[in-house]
């Protein structure tokens, strides 16, 4: 019984990373007798993690290990992957126009849905004194309405999903002190993104709600603010994708050569490449330019159509003219060609958002194992 529990609280005791966190034990000063007397222990100085353990007020020692490692970045991979699922559904409420259905913002209160006729009817009056109800949707029926409530509802309580799946292991992990000072600044930072996400998505509606005197244009939310909205999104998968990667990867010790420096090169033009590609993409759903010309590799007769440098300054053809955004779309990707042929179908195009996700996350891994070559 003795060999069963000492035997191994002595190999535990006696590991070298218990060695290391543990503070160090006073030295010995020998006296005539073949023992050695200790000196005195300074205030917080202890021997053992048992001394640790059995000061009063205190309770067992959580130190951070590889096994937190793991489960911490397990919890990271998985908070990617709902932010992943935001983007994605958050490209569908887009395409379905069902962004501005919701015109108030509550963080509690809108978490109940509608239940009641009359509480339908309510919220369908509020929806018609905005513009696109007016202008867009004044045919619109309480059936239809409900399709295009439900679809924003379901990205609102996601994001709120999201939300909690980020803070709420964070503040446990933090508590069990599984948490290295390094992560503990990563964490917070994860968690301020994901609530300044919220903020960013109401401030993106509200553009969309504006009314705009003597304009018969379709409301639409501000291309600029979509871009944010979106950009912030995928900082925030990255972010995460990495951090889970860097505490999952184990080391690789290959050697340092001209082949791998070109490859890790490629890796951050892709990875930066397609950052920039998804925000254009953003660009082309705020204005609905993937709707203007649906022909490829021209657009319509010509291979540079006239109308790429209508606005002026010049700069403006870049983010606010619809052609000028869909050209610099189509040279940027490759993907989209199937999705503008087919006139942009919801399926399709959601499918094409999620390829950009997939192709970012290879990238992202492959800069994380590259990272970890000695240099």
């Amino acid at each position: 019984m003795q060999r069963l529990l000492f035997t191994p609280l002595t190999a535990l005791l006696g590991s070298p990373c218990v060695r290391l966190l543990v503070p160090r034990v006073a030295p010995r000063t020998q006296c005539g007798c073949s023992c050695g007397i200790r000196r005195p222990l300074r205030p917080g100085q202890y021997s053992t993690i048992s001394d640790v353990a059995l000061q009063p007020g205190r309770g067992t020692v959580s130190l951070p290990s590889k096994a937190a490692e793991r489960v911490v970045g397990r919890w990271l991979l998985v908070c990617s992957g709902t932010v992943a699922g935001a983007v994605i559904l958050g490209g569908v409420t887009r395409l379905t126009e069902s962004g501005l259905s919701m015109v108030d913002w509550h963080l509690i209160k809108e978490m109940k849905p509608p239940t009641s006729q009359e509480e339908w009817e309510a919220e369908f009056q509020k929806y018609q004194q905005f513009p696109e109800f007016k202008i867009l949707n004044h045919d619109m029926t309480l059936a239809e309405f409900k399709f295009i409530w439900y679809m924003e509802y379901s990205h609102r309580m996601w994001g709120r999903l999201v939300g909690l799946a980020y803070i709420l292991p964070a503040a446990y992990f933090w508590k069990k002190g599984w948490l290295t000072r390094g992560l503990k600044g990563r964490v917070l930072a994860l968690c301020g993104l994901v609530c300044f996400q919220g903020l960013l998505g109401w401030y993106m509606v509200k553009s969309g709600l504006e009314e705009k005197p003597d304009s018969y244009d379709i409301p639409r939310v501000s291309q600029y603010r979509l871009a944010a909205h979106l950009g912030s999104a995928l900082v925030l998968y990255c972010a995460s994708l990495w951090t889970s990667l860097s505490l999952l990867l184990p080391q690789h010790k290959l050697p340092e050569t001209r082949q791998l420096l070109r490859l890790r090169r490629f890796a951050h033009g892709t990875a930066g490449l397609v950052f920039l590609t998804a925000l254009s993409g953003a660009f082309v759903a705020g204005l609905d330019a993937g709707l203007v010309y649906n022909s490829f590799p021209k657009m319509g007769e010509s291979w540079i159509p006239e109308d790429l440098f209508t606005f002026s300054p010049l700069l403006r053809n870049v983010f606010e003219n619809p052609t000028m955004v869909q050209f610099d779309h189509r040279v940027l990707v490759g993907l989209g060609i199937s999705t503008l042929l087919m006139y942009v179908p919801t399926p399709l195009a959601a499918t094409h958002q999620s390829g950009s996700l997939a192709l970012l996350s290879v990238a992202l891994w492959l800069m994380n194992e590259l990272r970890r070559v000695p240099k």
